[in-house]
């Protein structure tokens, strides 16, 4: 049974950093892309930072560049997101999720599903 869990999610002040981390179990990460996702109160679901089997990444859109890193841990197989400088804009319940297809189908044009989801971990960056 496929399974991911996310760990890291915290309170934090503006400016802060976090480090949130997913831990996969029933597949290999390093089998498959994996993704972080992110929803905040009242808006929709934005991809964060996606990672595939090749260890290639692409931020969302909305994800000002440097900010975010993914990367992925193999010996531990787990997949994480660091990220930095935080501001009261990135509240919100962090997502990871993974999926079979290449990176290109399932976080840039997102034409496919993924095949499994995490429950989330909670993310409050005060001002």
């Amino acid at each position: 049974q496929l399974q991911v869990v996310e760990s890291g999610g915290d309170l934090v002040q503006s400016g802060g950093s976090l480090r949130l981390s997913c831990a996969a179990s029933g597949f290999t990460v390093a089998d498959y892309t994996v993704a972080w996702f992110r929803q905040a109160p009242g808006k929709e679901r934005e991809l964060v930072s996606c990672i595939d089997l090749y260890k290639s990444t692409v931020e969302g859109r909305g994800i000002v560049a440097g900010r975010f890193t993914i990367s992925r841990d193999d010996a531990k197989n787990t997949v994480n997101l660091e990220m930095n400088n935080l501001e009261p804009e990135d509240t919100a319940v962090y997502y990871c999720a993974a999926g079979r297809q290449n990176l290109f189908r399932l976080c840039i044009i997102q034409a496919d599903t993924m095949d499994v989801w995490g429950k989330g971990t909670l993310v409050i960056v005060s001002s």
